[in-house]
Protein backbone atom coordinates (compact mmCIF):
# COMPACT_ATOMS: atom_id res chain seq x y z
CA UNK A 1 0.00 0.00 0.00
CA UNK A 2 1.47 2.96 -1.13
CA UNK A 3 0.39 6.48 -0.15
CA UNK A 4 0.23 9.16 -2.22
CA UNK A 5 1.38 12.50 -1.61
CA UNK A 6 -2.14 14.06 -1.31
CA UNK A 7 -2.70 11.20 1.19
CA UNK A 8 0.69 11.91 3.48
CA UNK A 9 -0.22 15.51 3.56
CA UNK A 10 -3.57 14.69 5.24
CA UNK A 11 -1.81 12.20 7.76
CA UNK A 12 1.06 14.92 8.50
CA UNK A 13 -1.86 17.31 9.31
CA UNK A 14 -3.63 14.53 11.25
CA UNK A 15 -0.11 13.78 13.09
CA UNK A 16 0.88 17.14 13.92
CA UNK A 17 -0.97 17.10 17.24
CA UNK A 18 -0.17 13.71 18.24
CA UNK A 19 2.32 12.95 21.11
CA UNK A 20 4.85 10.72 20.47
CA UNK A 21 3.56 6.49 21.80
CA UNK A 22 6.71 4.88 22.04
CA UNK A 23 10.17 6.33 23.00
CA UNK A 24 13.07 4.04 21.75
CA UNK A 25 15.71 4.45 24.75
CA UNK A 26 19.15 3.07 25.23
CA UNK A 27 18.29 -0.49 24.90
CA UNK A 28 17.16 0.80 21.16
CA UNK A 29 14.81 -1.87 18.80
CA UNK A 30 13.73 -4.88 20.74
CA UNK A 31 11.20 -7.73 20.23
CA UNK A 32 9.16 -5.91 23.42
CA UNK A 33 9.39 -2.41 21.53
CA UNK A 34 8.34 -3.44 18.30
CA UNK A 35 5.13 -5.74 20.11
CA UNK A 36 3.91 -2.22 21.82
CA UNK A 37 4.24 -0.57 17.94
CA UNK A 38 1.91 -3.89 16.75
CA UNK A 39 0.05 -2.49 19.79
CA UNK A 40 -0.48 1.15 18.93
CA UNK A 41 -0.74 1.11 15.82
CA UNK A 42 -3.72 -1.70 15.44
CA UNK A 43 -5.51 0.80 18.31
CA UNK A 44 -4.44 4.06 16.41
CA UNK A 45 -3.65 3.45 12.80
CA UNK A 46 -1.23 6.87 12.74
CA UNK A 47 1.48 6.99 15.67
CA UNK A 48 4.33 8.87 16.36
CA UNK A 49 7.91 7.38 17.92
CA UNK A 50 10.62 9.33 19.28
CA UNK A 51 14.06 7.61 18.23
CA UNK A 52 17.02 8.80 20.31
CA UNK A 53 20.12 8.41 18.86
CA UNK A 54 23.07 10.67 18.48
CA UNK A 55 24.41 8.99 15.02
CA UNK A 56 22.22 9.91 11.78
CA UNK A 57 23.34 6.64 10.07
CA UNK A 58 22.06 4.50 12.90
CA UNK A 59 18.81 6.18 13.74
CA UNK A 60 17.54 6.12 9.76
CA UNK A 61 18.45 2.64 9.95
CA UNK A 62 16.59 1.85 12.94
CA UNK A 63 13.46 4.18 11.25
CA UNK A 64 13.37 1.72 8.33
CA UNK A 65 13.58 -1.16 10.37
CA UNK A 66 10.46 -0.15 12.44
CA UNK A 67 8.76 0.76 9.30
CA UNK A 68 9.88 -2.63 7.68
CA UNK A 69 8.89 -4.63 10.14
CA UNK A 70 6.13 -3.17 11.62
CA UNK A 71 4.93 -3.70 7.63
CA UNK A 72 3.53 0.38 7.90
CA UNK A 73 4.18 3.51 5.69
CA UNK A 74 6.55 5.86 6.55
CA UNK A 75 4.65 9.26 6.66
CA UNK A 76 7.17 11.48 7.77
CA UNK A 77 10.53 11.60 9.82
CA UNK A 78 11.64 14.83 11.15
CA UNK A 79 14.40 15.06 13.84
CA UNK A 80 14.11 12.58 16.30
CA UNK A 81 10.48 11.51 15.19
CA UNK A 82 8.94 9.45 12.80
CA UNK A 83 5.33 9.21 11.57
CA UNK A 84 4.10 6.00 10.44
CA UNK A 85 0.72 4.63 9.08
CA UNK A 86 -0.68 1.04 8.98
CA UNK A 87 -4.27 0.59 8.17
CA UNK A 88 -6.25 -1.38 10.90
CA UNK A 89 -9.53 -3.38 10.72
CA UNK A 90 -11.40 -0.77 11.55
CA UNK A 91 -10.10 1.82 9.75
CA UNK A 92 -10.46 5.03 11.93
CA UNK A 93 -9.00 7.26 9.66
CA UNK A 94 -10.24 7.83 6.45
CA UNK A 95 -7.90 8.66 3.63
CA UNK A 96 -8.42 11.34 0.83
CA UNK A 97 -8.75 9.24 -2.57
CA UNK A 98 -5.51 9.53 -4.27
Amino acid sequence: MALSNKQKQHLKGLAHSLKPVILLGQHGLTEGVMAEIEVALAHHELIKIKVASEDRDQKSLVMDTIVKEANAEKVQSIGHTLVIYRTSDEKKIILPKK
